[in-house]
């Protein structure tokens, strides 16, 4: 975080209700997203388990151009379907495509025919598109995405975790945007949106913090029943005074423009010498990390052994960078305990916020040409251990050879 949000730490009251933190966070909130009733959470995943559980059951199918691993894990958890839509582009980890995370509009709208409108409670769209290798959602395809759940009377959330570094794409790369504020494209997108969840920890520059944000006053009141049940009392959600006004400062300093031309360039910089030495990477280099294409740097691992996991464990034996695997281990297990191959195996390098100097992440660049020279020896693993949900957070491997 920066000095001014550990000075706004100092200014936390942790008073029960009626903190002053809680306004002033509040404030910040709206100033970007001016959402009716605002319910703040101690992680995207509790917003995201209030909301699902409220409007989900077994009969309900919820679209998105693609969830994000908490965000399916809630929805699955109430018998419901999650189904991704992202365009096909967003599939092909080689594509140049401006805005590979949008949402198949043309596919949503068949979706909404075959299962019935009133099977989809909520429309999500994630931005940007983390599963997708942290690719943006242009603000046309929002206004689309907007057009169709008009058409058919359904809400549309927006899980925003990324909000900034989508809004600086759509500035960077979108025709007509160049010389918007991010402050005012994030406005936009907020108004074209019914709700929001997100994670705090994300783009709102946090340690710990989320919220759940809507426009339906029935929705709102059954989600700080449940807030109160599981999280904490409406004002604060399982946040000390100081978390919600360290979360105040960093919205303002998130939409900072020369914070991100700094957080996208260093990004960059990693994903192109990558590119560069001949490692695969999902193109073109996303927001907050470079994604690894480890089922084409590894092809004598079948998806079903894991390549994304032996290239994650080959960067930490190699020199101590730690990623993460967004592949078959995360998306493969079905809600009935079959498992399929996800549609790419990717390894995260996400890049910790103002943290990291050019040395860092030129040691990474070195490493990663170490993992280059023993690709080709590298093998599959198998799971020892999985739990039924979210396997990926704990699940234990051994390697085959």
């Amino acid at each position: 975080m920066s000095r001014d949000q550990w000075a706004a730490i100092q200014h936390g009251d942790e008073s029960y209700a009626g903190s002053p933190s809680w306004a002033i966070f509040l404030d910040a909130v709206r100033n970007l997203f001016p959402f009716d009733f605002v319910i703040p959470t101690h992680q995207g995943r509790a917003a995201e388990r209030i909301l699902f559980s409220i409007i989900s059951d077994p009969s309900k199918t919820i679209p998105s151009n693609t969830h994000f691993d908490t965000t399916r894990a809630n929805i699955e958890f109430t018998g419901a379907r999650a189904v991704d839509l992202v365009i096909a582009e967003g599939k092909d980890p080689k594509s140049r495509h401006p805005f590979k995370g949008n949402i198949d509009v043309v596919a949503l709208k068949k979706l909404i025919h075959d299962v019935g409108r009133e099977n989809i409670p909520v429309v999500m769209l994630t931005i940007t598109n983390n599963s997708g290798g942290g690719q943006p959602v242009s603000l046309q395809n929002i206004r689309e995405t907007r057009k169709v759940c008009d058409e058919f009377q359904i809400p549309l959330f927006i899980d925003s975790c990324r909000f900034a570094e989508n809004a600086w794409f759509i500035k960077q790369r979108e025709s007509g945007q160049q010389d918007r504020e991010v402050a005012d494209i994030v406005r936009e997108i907020a108004s074209l949106a019914d709700g929001m969840t997100m994670s705090a920890k994300k783009d709102p520059l946090g340690n710990i913090g989320g919220w759940l944000a809507c426009n339906d006053k029935e929705l709102a009141n059954k989600a700080r029943t449940m807030l109160i049940l599981t999280e904490g009392f409406p004002t604060y959600g399982g946040l000390a005074g100081r978390d919600l006004e360290a979360l105040a400062v960093g919205l303002s300093e998130a939409v900072s423009h020369d914070y991100l031309k700094y957080r996208i360039a260093s990004t960059t910089y990693l994903g192109e010498a990558l590119a560069a030495m001949g490692i695969p990477v999902v193109l073109p280099i996303g927001g907050h990390a470079v994604y690894i294409d480890a089922r084409e740097l590894l092809p004598q691992v079948p998806p079903l052994q894991y390549p994304g996991e032996s290239v994650a464990v080959a960067l930490y034996e190699l020199g101590g960078v730690r990623g993460t695997e967004i592949g078959t281990v995360m998306f493969g297990l079905q809600p009935d305990g079959t498992e399929i191959p996800a549609s790419n195996d990717l390894v995260r390098l996400a890049i910790p916020r103002r943290t990291y100097t050019q040395s860092h992440v030129d040691y990474v660049i070195e490493v990663c040409e170490k993992l280059k020279e023993v690709a080709k020896d590298l093998g599959g693993y198998r799971i020892t251990s999985e739990p039924t949900s979210l396997r990926h957070f704990t699940a234990t491997f051994e390697p085959l050879n």
